[in-house]
């Protein structure tokens, strides 16, 4: 059994693994077909445009994993089939529920892979993929606004017109307002860098203007230090999209904003779908069994496997729709993150079941 274990295993692995990598080269075709107007923009030159495309492909992998899963899994279990390998092994005393148990243990792997894409590998390419093609094309980092980034910090307001790669800021303005939500005073600093030794922000050439009831006072300041709770790991996720964060960055984000009583569905829906998302893999691998004919006959393996492959490509976007939903019409974060990964896992185990049942 083991060894029929492995074989099985390596069959599939080395199909999903095939699958993963072209549509890994498809997906970059695209990248490289949207980055064609912006070659020749500052510095961006055609090697520039290939390192940004390839730092790309993690973010990628990990969303293309469970499809990856669910495709090469069908082919592989359709070659064993064709083959007439798949008839051997369940002849030769492998019952359905072991083979369920073996390809559970293969999306189980995947789905470490997966963990490991979304949590270390995707958040650092996606931070250096910005910075890469920011700095190349001397544009900003985000800009929700025309006046650039806004924050807030307890009784502070800050704008900063242009947040540098390095996570330097320009065009500092901190509006400062008391309890009875009236404006203070206002700084406006003409660069702002980060020291992580003193874990506080160094703004130069600062003007302070501090508001009293009757006058206000103005000062001028080569330099002042600045304590405040946003720091470059808040302000670096406007460098990556919410779903491809790390689920610690999401965590620390969805405290900054709840803190500072912001709308935090979005994280939360893409922290819900991090935790969950690996869990996709083992769902696939099971959904690919279930389309896994019991007889060998040509026409019936073309038809589950084509049916196979579109209800992948489904719940690939399906998956994200939902997270779309969630939001648009403000559903509950878990529901809209999990629900499709939960209803395709028990497609797959009832197929199974009733399998087993004929």
């Amino acid at each position: 059994m083991k060894l029929i274990h492995r074989y099985i295993v390596a069959t599939l692995s080395q199909a999903t693994l095939f699958t993963l990598l072209a549509l890994l080269g498809l997906y970059g075709f695209f990248d490289l077909l949207a980055e064609v107007p912006n070659l020749g923009k500052g510095s961006y030159t055609l090697g520039k445009m290939l390192g940004y495309v390839a730092l790309l492909m993690p973010g990628h992998a990990y969303e293309l994993m469970p499809l990856a899963v669910l495709i090469g899994g069908m082919v592989a279990m359709t070659q064993l089939a064709t083959s007439s390998e798949y008839t051997v092994i369940r002849t030769s005393g492998v019952t359905l529920p072991q083979i369920a148990a073996t390809l559970l243990k293969f999306g189980l792997g995947f789905a470490l892979l997966t963990v490991l894409l979304g949590e270390v590998l995707a958040p650092r390419t996606g931070q250096q993929a910005q910075s890469l093609k920011l700095s190349a094309t001397h544009s900003m980092v985000a800009q929700e606004f025309r006046s650039g980034i806004w924050v807030k910090d307890n009784q502070n307001f800050i704008n900063v017109h242009e947040m540098l790669p390095d996570t330097s800021l320009l065009g500092v303005r901190i509006y400062t307002y008391d309890s009875d939500f009236r404006l203070v005073r206002t700084r406006y600093a003409e660069r702002g860098s980060f020291s992580k030794d003193e874990q506080q922000w160094r703004l130069i050439n600062v003007r302070e203007t501090t508001l009293g009831a009757d006058q206000s006072v103005s000062r001028h300041y080569p330099e002042l230090s600045w304590k405040s709770i946003v720091e470059p790991e808040i302000l670096s996720v406007l460098l990556v999209v919410p779903e491809q964060m790390s689920a610690s960055a999401l965590l620390t984000y969805l405290e900054h904003l709840r803190s500072n009583k912001q709308q935090t569905q979005r994280y939360e829906i893409a922290l819900w779908s991090k935790l969950f998302y690996p869990l996709a893999c083992i769902s696939m691998a099971l959904v690919a069994l279930a389309f896994t004919p019991q007889q060998r006959r040509h026409g019936q393996l073309g038809i589950r496997l084509f049916g196979g492959i579109c209800l992948g490509i489904a719940f690939h976007f399906v998956n994200r729709l939902f997270g779309h939903l969630g939001l648009l019409y403000d559903w509950n974060p878990i529901l809209s993150a999990t629900l499709p990964t939960l209803l395709f896992l028990v497609a797959g185990v009832a197929i199974i079941a009733r399998q087993e049942r004929r």
